[in-house]
């Protein structure tokens, strides 16, 4: 978390030029108004200013303010927008208003801020926009999920799901945030941890030249699918009221990370490749 602040602070204290459309997200909007004041006296950084300004727009919300009566900056206070008026180098001045855009629906989110959200705040997006579980999401918000977190998911009967050093007492102790769906008798859980950011390695091969290297994660993403009959439960239990989950069609995915998330010893694991 120190780490993740400082390199928060070297980016505000630095231009426009250092920004991407990722770390934009981490830049607040009095940095920004000074990164285009300071960035307008750059002859380099005003003739690519519009290159910037689409940077910008991936994480805010930008008006023009002709209007700079204080009743005018109250109306677009009110709507949540910071107002600044910039010099520029030939002392003119324009005014801005800049909003961060909101993270509140699974179709906010992008491979360029889903690592600038909590576990917590992701788990609040999906509780608004969840009905049907996490296969409800489209593929492609499935993947932009991924590459920013560790997602697990397990259905079980509602009486079952809180079972004394069952799983999902397991997660949370790993530091899981969670989210309970609803499937008439039984609940899907979803969790969810932030993954840890990969390290660049620099090496250096003879010559004058460096090349890059990530360290990629090649855990792959796996569906394990666990028939709930395996488990030393009883067989009474009912089934659930959705017609769409079943004893058979019972599954749950799970992150296999070496922890040892199984239940019972006698699980049927099928692994699926993606």
């Amino acid at each position: 978390m120190a780490r993740q602040k400082k390199e928060v602070e070297d980016i505000n204290v630095q231009s426009l030029k250092s920004i991407t459309k990722s770390s934009v997200w981490d830049i607040q909007e009095n940095d920004i108004f000074r990164m285009i004041e300071t960035g307008l006296k750059d002859p380099e950084v005003k003739e690519s200013l519009n290159h910037y300004i689409d940077i910008i727009r991936c994480a805010f919300e930008i008006v023009e303010v002709k209007d700079m009566t204080p009743q005018q900056k109250k109306v677009y206070a009110k709507q949540g927008y910071k107002i600044c008026d910039i010099k520029t180098d030939d002392e003119s001045n324009i005014a801005w208003g800049l909003r961060k855009k909101p993270i509140t629906r699974v179709t906010d989110l992008s491979y360029e801020n889903i690592r600038h959200i909590s576990a917590a705040k992701l788990i609040e997006v999906l509780d608004r926009n969840f009905g049907g579980g996490w296969d409800s999401l489209t593929q492609s918000v499935q993947d932009i999920i991924l590459s920013g977190f560790d997602i697990s998911t397990t259905t079980l009967p509602k009486d079952r799901l809180h079972k004394k050093g069952g799983l999902y007492e397991k997660k949370v102790e790993d530091g899981y945030e969670v989210l309970e769906v609803p499937k008439g008798n039984w609940v899907e859980a979803i969790f969810a941890k932030v993954k840890p950011q990969q390290e660049k390695l620099r090496m250096q091969f003879g010559g004058d030249d460096d090349m890059d290297f990530d360290e990629e994660d090649d855990d792959a993403d796996v569906i394990v699918k666990d028939d709930y009959k395996n488990h030393d439960d009883d067989d009474s239990i009912e089934d659930p009221d959705d017609d769409d989950i079943t004893e058979e069609n019972y599954s749950t995915m799970m992150d296999l990370g070496g922890d040892d998330d199984n239940e019972d010893a006698s699980q049927l694991i099928d692994y699926v490749d993606e």
